[in-house]
């Protein structure tokens, strides 16, 4: 899976670079998912191949940290990009003569920098809060990777700050963005009923079968995962870990492939750079 993670995600920057028929909106903005899903996964891949191939089981409390601050700025901008992906296409619905002149280039280079700063500045000041922190006892890992969710359960001392910040995170980011999403699609939907023609509605919706197909791959797991740290305590061990491999490994995994079979534009490009190649 991490193979197809690493491969599938780095095809498809390769292709949109490679293409400048592609250096257009949507697809811009679908090389800043696979540069997101491409860090999540390099940011989990050592440590949890590490556990499984040679049974690596500790990790150093700093390295713990770089893994989480990682993990989490990649999973943030991720977010990000899939509001932008939606806003993406509703204004591609709703105004398509304007399109490429409200999405130029460099507002979507500004939008890139903003959602990179955005999630490094939100995560900067979890590792030094739990830094401060006093650890005792047994420090074992419900996942094979270090989140924060799991990591403030483990301190002798008072996490409360550490909590109020992270649920401010994630209110303010996926909470957030998962709203916006929503309502985007709304809109989407309401253009889309306005539209006389059945074919025009059909290949309006079209466009966004692979954006919704990510969007759902990366919240359903990462909604379970939340609910079941702050409400499910009881769960099984085996349920949270599977869930939790669940969220970091099948977006990295599926997307590159929806999109390649999805998107006309990048299962060409694909089949040229291979027979270049050849």
């Amino acid at each position: 899976m991490y193979l197809v993670a690493l491969v599938g995600n780095s095809l498809i920057l390769t292709v949109i670079k490679k293409n400048t028929s592609l250096h257009q909106p949507m697809y811009l903005f679908l090389a800043m998912l696979a540069f997101a899903e491409l860090g999540v996964s390099a940011s989990t891949l050592p440590i949890v191949l590490g556990i499984f191939l040679f049974g690596a089981n500790e990790i150093c409390f700093e390295a713990c940290l770089l893994q989480m601050f990682s993990i989490h700025s990649f999973s943030i901008m991720e977010s990000g990009v899939l509001l932008a992906m939606s806003v993406d296409r509703f204004v591609a619905i709703y105004n398509p003569l304007r399109y490429t002149a409200i999405l130029t280039l460099p507002r979507i280079a500004g939008s890139a920098a903003v959602l990179g700063l955005k999630s490094v500045t939100l995560m900067f000041p979890l590792p030094f809060l739990l830094k401060r922190l006093p650890f005792c006892g047994h420090n074992v890992l419900s996942h094979s990777y270090c989140l924060h969710s799991d990591l403030i359960q483990l301190p002798c001392g008072n996490t409360r700050p550490n909590s109020i910040l992270g649920l401010c995170i994630v209110t303010s980011t996926f909470g957030l963005d998962s709203l916006l999403i929503v309502i985007s699609y709304m809109l989407i939907l309401y253009t889309v009923l306005g539209i006389s023609s059945g074919e025009g509605r059909r290949k309006a919706l079209g466009t966004c079968v692979s954006h919704m197909c990510a969007v759902l791959m990366y919240y359903v797991p990462m909604i379970s995962v939340a609910l079941l740290h702050r409400f499910v305590k009881q769960a099984a061990p085996a349920v949270r870990l599977f869930l939790a491999n669940v969220y970091l490994l099948v977006p990295p995994v599926l997307n590159p492939i929806i999109y390649s079979v999805k998107t006309k534009q990048i299962r060409q490009g694909l089949i040229r750079l291979f027979l270049q190649r050849k």
